[in-house]
């Protein structure tokens, strides 16, 4: 999505710089130069113009194109222009603001539209009124020469002079037409660049499957998409222009302030219900144009599917664990009747056996209550009995519970107490024992033999404070983002406990966090990791 938005900016400032470049060069040609409707209308007229005609750029905006000339005869030239596609060097009267009339050299072409259609032409015109002066001149000049008889040589030198002079005119008149229609060429050529780009832009703006709402820097909106329309049931006519306070009122908008608030504060995916079978991501971004935010845009997102697969989901996880749990726990409790020789001796040989069928059982049920965590988590179903508890003592019953692996795997295992005395504190205490096992057993397993694991509690800011520090195998940095998510388990760890289900954090988080606590790590690789946990201490009011 960022890759697009950038190519969006880019597109967006090239066009803008493009335009202005465009409307200069126009603006400022040394020949007149006028810009004409298909039929007829002035649209656009140069400096050039305004000086030659007497007329203001507002003056001939919208005049036909007929009143500056006789009739007839700019009739005649633009039949023609629309035949050929274009006109060059016709002499014609053009007329003044103050009506007076001026000899001009009139060359016109035709603009199409990508198409193929026609939507206007360019007219410009060269001021012949010097020239003809000039030739009057010389007119008068060589008739006194002959009233006064001079020599046919000197009438000669004369008409060469003339004949000379005219031809410079003429070589600089072509010059300038080449100019100006080399000029015309490239900003017909620009233009029709900047109209494909802009045209691409909006293309994409029109079909792009989430909905946008673009704001100005005065916080008005300026723009929607077709998709926005959709999700908010609102027709963009009805609401472009309209400023943030006047668009708090509406119900489908004051949900989108909610989030974004009426300064429009950045935000990345944040869960909008607008209706029932409408969820959406909002996502906020400032429009920024030479590091200056010239507006925002938000994003709106369709993640009502995902949602309603994610549902589906956790209802089939939970009736799949809820309908195993039953007859794992009659496999079970079999099994140890078996072992138990509650239904006659067993050999020795197929106790191995029983033994372990047993062990995968267990694991089983461990997988079975991992899952059934899991939906109870996502249903909000977590937490079922908060009691005031002396959470020291749990450490220690779970500190004790691993003393006998610890000693196994030769791994130095310590506890300690930074405070003498703690209060009572509000959990669920199966729960909480569950945090303090998922966090020690990992610490053990992934630490080798002659390593060592720490487990240390305090009381930190009103807090009861957890820490267990370990020099196992550490957690690669580039997954450490993705350590409390479902199912989720790091290479190195894997190749060390084939048998994990990478729930454990994922429920250690949500039950830390389901007590007002927090938790986080530090970790690297093949140094060891330090979890910490805490859990606020709610003091009785007096």
């Amino acid at each position: 999505m960022d890759v697009k938005k950038d190519r969006e900016k880019i597109l967006l400032e090239d066009l803008t710089l493009l335009e202005s470049y465009l409307r200069d060069l126009f603006f400022f040609l040394p020949i007149p130069v006028c810009l004409v409707s298909s039929i007829g209308i002035i649209l656009e007229v140069n400096l050039a113009f305004e000086e030659i005609s007497g007329y203001k750029i507002e003056e001939a905006i919208g005049k036909p194109i007929e009143a500056l000339f006789i009739k007839e005869e700019i009739k005649e030239i633009l039949k023609e222009t629309f035949e050929k596609g274009f006109v060059k060097e016709r002499e014609i009267n053009f007329f003044t603001k103050d009506k007076r009339k001026i000899l001009v050299s009139v060359s016109t072409k035709l603009r199409k539209s990508e198409e193929g259609e026609i939507i206007g032409y360019f007219i410009s015109f060269f001021d012949l009124s010097n020239i003809k002066k000039i030739e009057s001149e010389l007119q008068n000049k060589l008739e006194e020469l002959n009233k006064a008889k001079e020599t046919e040589m000197i009438l000669r030198i004369r008409e060469m002079a003339k004949a000379k002079d005219v031809e410079r005119k003429v070589e600089e008149l072509e010059k300038a037409r080449k100019a100006l229609m080399n000029i015309l060429e490239d900003i017909e050529e620009a233009k029709k660049k900047a109209e494909e780009e802009k045209n691409k832009t909006l293309a994409i703006v029109e079909n792009f499957v989430d909905g946008l709402l673009i704001f100005d820097k005065d916080r008005r909106l300026v723009s929607m998409n077709p998709q926005a329309e959709i999700f908010l049931k609102l027709k963009k006519e009805e609401i472009i222009g309209k400023s943030i306070e006047d668009l708090k009122e509406i119900p489908e908008f004051k949900k989108i302030f909610e989030i974004v608030g009426l300064e429009i504060e950045p935000c990345f995916r944040e869960e909008l219900k607008m209706e029932e079978n409408l969820i959406l991501e909002v996502t906020s971004l400032p429009i920024l144009l030479e590091k200056e935010k010239i507006g925002n845009l938000i994003i709106l997102h369709d993640i009502t599917r995902e949602k309603y697969i994610d549902q589906l989901k956790t209802e089939f996880v939970s009736l799949a664990a809820h309908q195993l749990r039953t007859p794992l726990s009659g496999i079970k409790w079999s099994l140890k009747m078996i072992l138990d020789e509650d239904l006659g001796p067993v050999p020795e040989g197929l106790k191995d056996f029983l033994k372990k069928a047993l062990l995968s059982n267990e694991r089983l049920i461990h997988l079975v209550n991992d899952l059934l965590d899991v939906t109870r988590i996502e249903e909000g179903k977590f937490l079922y009995k908060l009691e005031e508890k002396d959470v020291v003592k749990i450490v220690e019953n779970v500190f004790n519970s691993y003393l006998d692996l610890a000693k196994e795997k030769n791994i130095e295992f310590k506890l300690e107490k930074l405070k003498d005395d703690f209060p009572l504190i509000k959990v669920d205490e199966e729960k909480i024992k569950l945090v303090i096992q998922n966090l020690i057993e990992n610490a053990l397993i992934y630490t080798l033999p002659k390593g060592k694991v720490t487990v240390t509690i305090d009381l930190q800011n009103g807090n009861f404070f957890f820490k267990i520090q370990d020099t196992g195998i550490g957690i690669p940095k580039e997954v450490q983002d993705r350590i409390f998510t479902k199912f989720f388990r790091a290479s190195n760890a894997a190749k060390i406990d084939t048998e994990g289900s990478g729930l454990g954090l994922f429920v250690t988080k949500n039950i830390v966090e389901s007590h007002g606590g927090k938790i986080w790590f530090e970790s690297e690789e093949g140094k060891g990791t330090t979890f910490y946990f805490t859990i606020p201490v709610k003091k009785e009011e007096k």
